[in-house]
Formats: C-alpha cells, structure tokens, sequence
C-alpha cells in the first residue's frame, strides 16, 4: 500500500506541476462484489467519528461503493476541472453535492 501510495502521489505531483487540468479521485477502499469484508469495520468508523481526536481519520478512510466510484468518474467527466481537484471519500460519497462539498473544502 506504501508503495501505491507514493506513486500515486507522484503522478499527482507531476500532473500539478505541469499546470494540467485534472481531477484526483481518491477513493481509500471500494467495496463490491467479493469486496466486501470492510463492512464489519463500519461500526468502528462510527464510533471513530465521534471522537475529536479520530474523526478526521475515520472521514478520510471512509468507505465507498462501486456505484459511488462510477458516479464521481462520471462527474468528473461531466464536469472538467481548471486546474487540480481532489475527490475524498466524504466527496465520492455525496457526489450529488459534490459543488458543495468542494467549495466547502476550499473556504
């Protein structure tokens, strides 16, 4: 996993640096078909979101569907970034809001 995700960050360096138009999808698990097993884990992440101290953690490493990954490619389609943006899970979760939850993220 370490090293995806040093790759992945260094894509995502060198397409910022290149000044090129982009979204970044950033999902932490997907759950599907025979991907399921995390689900067990969803009570302990409700529990982690309410704790100040391991609310941000459970938020960034929240789960996603399948559905909800094809939804955030679609829209990332639909709607072309100017410049670099960033979908998180709390993102990918709530696409049909997704406007909202990035102009949030931004303020």
């Amino acid at each position: 996993m370490r090293e995806y995700q040093e790759v992945r960050a260094e894509g995502e360096n060198l397409i910022t640096q290149a000044a090129l138009n982009a979204t970044f999808i950033r999902p932490w698990y997907v759950l599907g078909p025979g991907r399921r097993w995390p689900l067990v884990l969803v009570p302990l992440y409700a529990i982690a979101r309410m704790f100040p101290s391991t609310r941000h953690g459970a938020i960034r490493l929240a789960l996603v569907t399948r559905d909800q990954m094809v939804r955030s490619l679609a829209w990332a389609v639909e709607n072309p970034a100017e410049g670099t943006r960033a979908l998180e899970p709390q993102h990918i979760r709530c696409v049909e809001d997704v406007n909202n939850a990035l102009r949030h993220t931004a303020a």
